[in-house]
């Protein structure tokens, strides 16, 4: 499959960079997109997203003169679906899931509670507020804890701790990223992933890091993680894992494409979390599933372009 040599999409702008903490990784997705479009025969510009004021970023996007926003934001104002109610205000056709969907995707403590409600499978956990958070409130936690921001992406901010002092020193830096915070159980188990696409479920990948689990050098330092693409599991694993991935993905009312994160332990299967624009660098996770699947990477963009115009339509 590839992009045909046509106009069909007209001039497509790759949104990319943005103002929050995983800029430099959107810049990385956004060239790849971009390049692979401009290669494909297509009309594509690059929409360097800088601040979050509304006002400007329509004045940006409209000078563009685009007729369809392929998204490549990754974490606030990207995935929380600021960007896409700014597009759906003027009328423009994108990429990926619409601005509910987004947001309740990026709220970790939202979705946890929606899939839990889908009798998914999710790690315990408790939600802190910054603004009213006491170290007391800490001592009911049972160790080893995950401490993460309720609303971050590539694992910025996120912690496992061992010991409680460890766990006073996540805490505190966890909330330098966010007003919220989880503490969740820790569940031991395989790292599996699994990309939706259109309404499938791509190959499960296993990711294998060098650390305790995938955190951000992990995820983008060369060398630290290997991937068994597809995983290595018994087949009504992957179907479970398949079906877990999809059930989270239509409970957010996710559209287009995601990947969803989750814990195999012990023939269990927990849900993470749904990312509803994953990376998109030739190396990334959902690219990868979608080749397992004979889907190149031009192939993905085309699909996504054609779901944006779909939605748009409907």
């Amino acid at each position: 499959m590839g992009i045909k040599r046509t106009t069909q999409f007209g001039k497509i702008g790759v949104l990319m960079g943005g103002p929050s903490s995983e800029r430099e990784i959107s810049l990385k997705s956004g060239r790849a997109v971009l390049d692979n479009l401009l290669q494909a025969g297509c009309q594509a510009v690059a929409v360097d997203i800088i601040c979050e004021d509304i006002g400007e970023n329509i004045r940006l996007i409209e000078s563009q003169g685009i007729d369809c926003a392929f998204i490549a934001l990754h974490g606030r104002f990207g995935e929380d679906g600021k960007i896409q109610k700014i597009l759906d205000t003027i009328g423009i056709p994108y990429t990926g899931s619409g601005t509910r969907a987004s947001s309740l995707a990026m709220d970790k403590h939202a979705s946890r509670e929606i899939f839990a409600s889908q009798g998914l499978k999710v790690p315990g956990s408790k939600l802190f507020d910054k603004q009213g958070f006491k170290k007391a409130m800490l001592a009911s936690i049972k160790l080893p804890a995950v401490v993460k921001p309720v609303a971050q992406g590539s694992s910025i901010g996120l912690y496992i701790v061992d010991n409680r002092q460890g766990l006073e020193d996540a805490v505190s830096a966890s909330f330098n990223y966010d007003e919220r915070i989880l503490i969740e159980e820790y569940i031991k188990g395989r790292e599996l992933t699994v990309g939706i696409l259109d309404g499938k479920a791509l190959p499960v990948i296993e990711i294998r890091p060098a650390h305790r689990f995938f955190d951000y050098e992990a995820k983008y330092k060369p060398g630290l993680t290997s991937y068994d693409v597809p995983a290595k599991i018994p087949e009504e694993t992957g179907r479970l894992a398949k079906q877990a991935a999809l059930s989270a993905h239509k409970s957010l009312g996710c559209f287009g494409c995601s990947r969803v994160d989750m814990i195999l332990s012990q023939d269990k299967i927990f849900i993470l979390e749904v990312n509803t624009i994953p990376g998109m660098t030739e190396t990334s996770l959902l690219p990868k599933a979608a080749g397992c699947a004979g889907i190149d990477f031009v192939g993905l963009c085309e699909k996504l372009l054609e779901m944006a115009y779909a939605k748009k339509k409907d």
